[in-house]
């Protein structure tokens, strides 16, 4: 498995297939990359099938052990299926949609070797839905999320992006997924540096606090170094990267855009390398000397002046990795 200067080895991949989605979230940032969503039908720039797993299989070779396929919104891509069940057996394949192509599909997945699935939901209230998604798929999700239970696609996380406009639907959140079998809640922390509009942003650690109290028991994931608690039958896990060095410390994931540039961070798109034609051997460099440059994007691209601010480390001005 290969590993960066900073020790990190490299066990995951998330890989967007497209760009494209029927939704339009008001917090997306599109994996990182900005608001670039272009037409609804196929785009000539998106990675094939066969681009896809010939990447799955070279990464295979260095021991790669789980792929996370998003977009967009990933099920736009007809050839989804084809994709999952060429997907080398090794990998635990996991999925994060919005969900509303689930219904009549969720089966079809599993079957193609889908492990499981992270679906979009942002609240149980139908017009907060609207607002946030600015879409009336409401009911469309949740049958999605029923589907996905049925089929086996478990534990379903539900993702919540948390901030002003979602934080009052939090508490009923949590209590949903206590209550129900077969569903975990992931509260993500809102990204103002990635989407603007910091005056959404509202303090993860109050909800870290109120969960702390709530649940029965607390564990740390060595991924991100993620707190999971405990509530009832539920779990419910944060995703709270801003301004966390911890966080950074702890990623073993490098991403891969629709297009076939890989990317070493979230945060950065200074850092795009180009897999070229896609050949095995072109895969085999670009991924090598990814990690090889990859960087905390807390506590080393970004470090803390006097005052406390993130600045960017001078030691990476004007470097591209």
């Amino acid at each position: 498995m290969l590993e960066d200067d900073f020790g990190r080895e490299v066990s995951g991949v998330r890989i967007s297939l497209t760009d494209r989605c029927n939704f339009d979230c008001v917090y997306c940032h599109n994996e990182g990359l900005g608001d670039t969503r272009g037409p609804m039908d196929a785009q000539d720039s998106e990675m094939s099938a066969d681009d896809v797993v010939r990447f799955l299989e070279v990464v295979e070779e260095f021991g790669v052990e789980k792929v996370k396929f998003t977009g967009g919104e990933p099920m736009l891509r007809q050839d989804l299926e084809e994709i999952i069940r060429r997907t080398p057996d090794s990998m635990e394949t996991s999925l994060t949609t919005n969900g509303t192509f689930l219904p009549g599909r969720a089966e079809a997945l599993k079957e193609a070797g889908l492990d499981r699935v992270n679906v979009s939901q942002d609240a149980l209230d139908r017009e907060a839905f609207a607002e946030i998604t600015k879409s009336g798929a409401y009911e469309k999700v949740i049958e999605g999320v029923h589907a996905a239970v049925d089929a086996g696609l478990t534990p379903v996380k539900l993702n919540m992006v948390v901030f002003k406009h979602t934080a009052g639907y939090v508490e009923g959140m949590v209590d949903h997924v206590a209550e129900n079998e077969g569903l975990q809640l992931q509260l993500i922390q809102y990204m103002p540096e990635l989407t603007g509009k910091p005056e959404w942003n509202i303090d993860i650690g109050r909800v870290h606090d109120w969960l702390a109290d709530l649940a029965d028991r607390v564990e740390t994931r060595d991924m991100h170094d993620r707190k999971r608690y405990y509530v009832g039958e539920g779990m419910v896990e944060i995703v709270d990267p801003v301004e966390n060095e911890t966080f950074c410390a702890n990623c073993h994931r490098v991403r891969v855009t629709h297009e076939g540039y890989l990317k070493g961070c979230l945060n950065r798109n200074d850092d795009l390398k180009s897999m070229g034609e896609m050949t095995k051997a072109e895969i085999r460099e670009t991924f090598r000397e990814v990690v090889a440059n990859r960087v905390p994007y807390y506590g080393e691209y970004l470090v803390q002046n006097d005052s406390g601010e993130y600045v960017l480390n001078e030691k990476y001005l004007g470097v591209k990795a």
